[in-house]
């Protein structure tokens, strides 16, 4: 069993995904590890092919005991009787989705590098403050979430942090000891066997635990 400490996986949906084949490999990577919560993040704004993708996602989490959150789409989230939002616009819309999602909502919030606009969501009622990228493809200006700025969040701020965007092995062995979670996408569907790409990363997270 992993250490009480050891930060939990929370997995990102392709941008894209076969409605024949994916929900299968979500179910391989669910029963092979014990997932936090699971986000539909399509690049789709088209409302039907969502809705289609997310009661097939649903069903696979909601049969493993998973939450699945939807990212952006608020207005969706009832509907389609997913657990919450995870929202792209930092700090902005937390407390307005806050009030019309209610109390039992999952309301995360992503905020880049920003220790300001993580605790100003975080005062607004969000559950998450995500950061990232924490490695590759840095922001617009050229910024990546390091190891200074989780650190600093998990001594000063209760609330759990997130880690995604570029997630390698070095990432990881360092981040480990200073976030709750990593969100886990595109580094593990690129791969043929997801679970076993995923149990890889995991390993990073104990290498870092034995040094």
């Amino acid at each position: 069993m992993a250490a009480p400490d050891t930060p939990q996986i929370y997995l990102i949906t392709p941008p894209e995904i076969e409605l024949s084949s994916f929900p299968a490999r979500l179910d391989d990577v669910l029963d092979a590890h014990e997932v936090a919560c699971v986000r539909l993040a399509l690049a789709t704004r088209d409302e039907d092919r969502i809705a289609r993708a997310a009661d097939a996602v649903r069903e696979v989490c909601h049969g493993a005991d998973v939450a699945c959150v939807i990212e952006a789409h608020v207005g969706l989230v009832e509907r389609l009787g997913l657990d919450g939002v995870h929202l792209t616009d930092g700090a902005r819309s937390v407390r307005k989705v806050r009030k019309a999602l209610g109390g039992d909502a999952i309301v995360g919030a992503f905020c880049g590098t920003s220790r300001h606009d993580g605790m100003t969501a975080g005062e607004s009622g969000a559950d998450y403050i995500a950061f990232g990228p924490v490695a590759g493809a840095a922001l617009g200006d050229g910024t990546v979430a390091d190891e200074a700025l989780f650190g600093w969040w998990s001594e000063m701020i209760e609330l759990p942090v997130v880690a995604e965007g570029g997630l390698t092995d070095a990432a990881i062995r360092a981040l480990t000891p200073v976030t709750d979670f990593f969100a886990v996408g595109e580094e593990i569907w690129g791969a043929e066997d997801a679970a076993a790409r995923l149990a890889e990363l995991k390993a990073a997270m104990r290498m870092r635990e034995g040094a």
